[in-house]
C-alpha cells in the first residue's frame, strides 16, 4: 500500500477506510435539469421540470388508471369454438360422428360414463386383490369344496350353521402380561361363567395385582365384540335406564342429564331401577339363573396360556448365581350372548322331558340262558 499510496497521503486513506460513508439522495429534477440546456430550462426561474409524458397519459386513460394508481390488468376475451372446429371438445369423446343431435350426443356421454365406471371399478379391484384375495386359486377350491357339500346335503342347513348364523360369540387373545400360568388360571376360573359386569366386579375386588391387566383386556375384548360383531345390543334399544332419584327418560325424549351412558365408569352396566321379569335359566351345573337381556354377553370360557421366559442372574455369597425365571402368560377369553345359554337350557329341558321312565326289572323275554354261572 505504502509503493502505490505516498507516505503524507496514507493517515488520509486510513481515515477514509474507518468513517462511515454517507449517503446522498439525488433530486431527479436536480438532475435532468444539469443536462438540459440553458434554453431548455424554465424561464421564471423555477427549479421544477416538467416531465409529463402524452403517451404515458393517453395509455393510462384507456387502461382506465391514473398516473398515480397502476394500470389495470386487462380482461381476456374467450372465443366460441365452432361446432365444425378441430378443437371442438365433442370430438374426443369414443363413437362421436359428425352430425349427432343433443340427445345422441348426451346417451353417448352417459354410455362413455358408464363404461368409465366400470373401468375404474376393476382398477379399483386389481389394486385392492392382494388384500382383499391374496391367494385366488385356493379360494376357488374351497368354494368349490363348500358347493360339493352342499349338494351332498341336498341344501339342508346343519346345526352347526344355523348357529353360527343366529348367534354371535368372539374369541379375545391377550398380550403377554407378566405373570405365570398357575396365578392367571386362578382368575380365569374366577371369571368363567360370569356375564361381563359380573366379572369386572370379581376383578375389582380381587387381591390379584394382576387382575388389574385382566381388568382392561377384559373391557378391550368387551368393546372390540359391541364394534366388530354387534354383540350386547339389546340393551341400547331399550329405553335408557334411569337411577333411583330420578324420573326416567321416555322414547324420543332428550335426556336434560348428560349422564346417561349405558356403562359406568368401571366398565359395568347401568342397571335399571324398576327391573323388568327375565326368563329363569337352567345352566349346566344345575345352577339356576334369571336372563333380563338375552343380548348380554357373558364368558363362556376363560383359559390361560404360557408365554416367553426370560432368565436373570441373581448373584450370591461365595461367588455363587441364582438363575432367576420371569415368565409370562396370555389370557383368552370366548365371548358369547345370553341368547346361547337360553337355547343351551331349553335343549336340557327338552331332553329330560323326553327322557323315558327307568324301570328295575324292564318287561322282555329272557333269553340264552344258560346252567352254568358266568364267573
Amino acid at each position: 500500500m505504502s509503493a502505490r499510496i505516498p507516505v503524507r497521503r496514507l493517515g488520509q486513506s486510513c481515515l477514509a477506510a474507518v468513517r462511515p460513508r454517507s449517503t446522498y439522495w439525488i433530486n431527479t429534477n436536480r438532475a435532468f435539469g444539469n443536462f438540459l440546456k440553458k434554453s431548455e430550462k424554465p424561464k421564471d426561474g423555477s427549479k421544477d421540470i416538467d416531465l409529463s409524458n402524452p403517451l404515458l397519459d393517453e395509455y393510462l386513460a384507456k387502461r382506465g388508471g391514473t398516473k398515480g394508481e397502476p394500470p389495470k390488468r386487462p380482461v381476456p376475451k374467450t372465443g366460441d369454438l365452432s361446432p365444425n372446429s378441430i378443437f371442438n371438445k365433442d370430438y374426443e369423446i369414443p363413437g362421436y360422428q359428425f352430425g349427432m343431435d343433443s340427445a345422441e350426443l348426451e346417451a353417448l356421454k352417459a354410455a362413455n360414463k358408464a363404461r368409465d365406471d366400470a373401468l375404474q371399478l376393476q382398477r379399483e379391484k386389481e389394486l385392492h386383490s392382494l388384500a382383499l384375495d391374496p391367494l385366488p386359486k385356493e379360494r376357488r377350491e374351497f368354494e368349490r369344496k363348500l358347493i360339493i357339500k352342499s349338494l351332498q346335503k341336498q341344501g339342508r342347513v346343519t346345526k352347526k350353521v344355523h348357529l353360527m348364523r343366529t348367534e354371535r360369540e368372539m374369541t379375545y387373545k391377550s398380550q403377554n402380561v407378566p405373570t405365570s400360568v398357575k396365578k392367571m388360571v386362578r382368575l380365569m376360573h374366577l371369571i368363567q361363567g360370569k356375564t361381563i359386569e359380573e366379572a369386572l366386579i370379581q376383578l375389582r375386588f380381587s387381591k390379584k395385582r394382576i387382575a388389574r391387566d385382566v381388568i382392561k383386556g377384559l373391557q378391550t375384548a368387551r368393546d372390540e365384540a359391541i364394534a366388530a360383531r354387534g354383540m350386547g345390543l339389546g340393551a341400547a334399544a331399550d329405553v335408557r335406564a334411569a337411577p333411583s332419584g330420578r324420573k326416567s327418560v321416555k322414547e324420543g325424549e332428550e335426556d336434560p342429564e348428560e349422564n346417561s351412558n349405558l356403562y359406568l365408569a368401571d366398565g359395568t352396566r347401568r342397571r335399571q331401577a324398576n327391573k323388568a321379569k327375565g326368563t329363569v335359566i337352567e345352566l349346566k351345573d344345575g345352577s339356576r339363573k334369571v336372563v333380563t337381556d338375552p343380548t348380554e354377553m357373558y364368558i363362556h370360557r376363560a383359559w390361560a396360556t404360557k408365554g416367553p421366559e426370560t432368565k436373570s442372574p441373581e448373584f450370591r455369597a461365595r461367588g455363587r448365581a441364582n438363575m432367576l425365571h420371569h415368565r409370562s402368560s396370555k389370557f383368552n377369553v370366548h365371548l358369547k350372548e345370553e341368547k346361547t345359554r337360553m337355547r343351551i337350557s331349553e335343549e336340557i329341558q327338552k331332553k329330560r322331558a323326553n327322557k323315558p321312565l327307568w324301570h328295575p326289572l324292564p318287561d322282555r323275554p329272557v333269553t340264552a340262558q344258560r346252567q352254568y354261572c358266568l364267573w
